[in-house]
């Protein structure tokens, strides 16, 4: 059977701009290339969400002319902010302390958060969604209704939209795992609510008629879990024409949040020795952090003698920080040490292969960015025990920078340009129409 053309999709999303970071890109991209593609996007977005960070300049990215419907959403963040902002601010923004540096507070807010808010803070938008959401597909011919998440809670609007209106043809977008993420281990769950959450996710993933996710490992998990079709769309790269030119320091750089969790001890080992044992790695050696940093990390850097060479330059727009990606000279890549966080490739990743500069990650075993990073010739990835292996691969880097040759020989990234992954997202839409 021929599919049929697409020509009207509903994408139900919590991350809009003026939102930053790395959620909202992934389909403000999709948006900007299915306009260019013939096709007409509505947006359904909340209009008073609670954004951990802010990124004026994503607003010019969003195709004139298109649809975007807001409504409100009652978030505890709010209320939670009487208590303690700094706190609240931490968590949206995903950074955890570990348990034993965390206060009464702290533990209160992580079991109330995994306990009571099932499947996530924006649950209380479910509801209101559903009803006025339902007005309009009565009134409009959508093709399909796209959910994304996290927050997953957008997936249980689908859900129920889906058991409401089942002619309705939806598709579910995991730009992360559920149950499997990183830091579900985290939220102080008992055990009623881990079932209710296996619940919950195992009624969106055979009740969706197509379910997208992010990375090899995440599609092998989920099709253990579902008959429903599976299929992976990675986060891309858009087009940049960054003049950047290289820094003249050897520059090693982090761009993005820098997690407590993601503090790779034997890095920092590995550099202090390098500074120790080569004066001429100490003159040009400089570490370089664009984005939030953990305390743990920066704590852990300064008992290693780093802070002289470190440059910490907070949080910078999407443009900005990727004038930090094609000026450094090598980009580092760190994921947290633990089996869960095998399946995230993190969004930037992709900006790292179009800055064409070598790739430094550190993670976890079987870790998705080392299969990909091998098989575009883009760098290499170690596990947190490889101190050597690590500091060897420093080593080469500044050997080729000292002699004006620290280049990127990777292939076949074309692939991932949001074009082209717009591509692949038109005919799974077509494939449930």
């Amino acid at each position: 059977m021929t599919p049929k053309p697409v020509s009207k999709v509903l994408i139900i999303l919590y991350y809009w701009p003026p939102a930053g970071g790395p959620g909202v890109q992934r389909w403000l991209k999709f948006v900007k290339y299915l306009v260019k593609s013939g096709i007409d996007p509505t947006v359904y977005t909340p209009s008073n969400p609670h954004y951990p960070t802010l990124d004026e300049s994503l607003k010019h990215d969003i195709p004139s002319g298109i649809e975007v419907i807001k409504a409100p959403i009652f978030e505890p963040y709010g209320l939670a902010n009487i208590f303690s902002k700094s706190n609240t601010d931490t968590f949206s923004k995903g950074i955890i302390k570990e348990k034993s540096r965390q206060n009464a507070l702290q533990k209160l807010m992580l079991f109330l958060r995994g306990n009571l808010f099932i499947p996530d803070s924006r649950m209380f938008w479910i509801k209101p969604s559903v009803k006025r959401i339902g007005k309009l597909i009565k009134q409009k011919d959508y093709d399909a209704v796209i959910t994304t998440g996290p927050p997953h809670s957008l997936h249980r609007i689908g859900y129920h939209l889906k058991k409401k209106f089942d002619h309705i043809n939806w598709v579910a977008d995991f730009r992360d795992p559920w149950t499997n993420i990183g830091y579900h281990h985290q939220l102080r769950l008992t055990e009623g609510s881990k079932q209710k959450h296996l619940k919950q996710e195992k009624e969106v993933l055979e009740t969706s008629d197509h379910i997208i996710v992010t990375s090899p490992s995440t599609k092998i998990e989920f099709e253990s879990k579902t008959d429903t079709p599976v299929s992976l769309i990675t986060n891309g790269y858009d087009d940049n024409n960054s003049e950047a030119e290289l820094d003249e320091f050897f520059t090693l750089s982090h761009v993005g949040t820098l997690l407590n969790e993601r503090n790779p001890e034997n890095l920092w080992l590995a550099i202090s020795e390098l500074i120790e044992e080569n004066e001429n790695f100490k003159m040009h050696f400089e570490l370089k952090f664009a984005g939030q940093v953990g305390q743990n990390v920066v704590e852990s850097i300064n008992r290693h003698g780093l802070k002289k060479h470190s440059n910490f330059l907070g949080y910078l727009s999407h443009e900005q920080a990727q004038e930090q990606m094609y000026s450094s000279q090598v980009l580092l890549l760190i994921e947290k040490d633990m089996k869960q966080t095998q399946a995230i490739i993190p969004g930037k990743l992709f900006e790292y292969l179009q800055a064409r500069r070598p790739i430094l990650g550190i993670g976890p075993n079987d870790w998705d960015v080392a299969k990909l990073l091998d098989n575009h010739n883009a760098g290499h990835s170690f596990k947190y025990v490889e101190k050597e292996e690590i500091k060897s691969y420093i080593k080469e880097c500044f050997k080729a920078f000292m002699k004006g040759k620290l280049v990127s020989n990777s292939t076949n990234i074309e692939i991932f340009h949001r074009r082209n992954l717009t591509e692949d997202l038109i005919r799974i839409i077509e494939s449930v129409c």
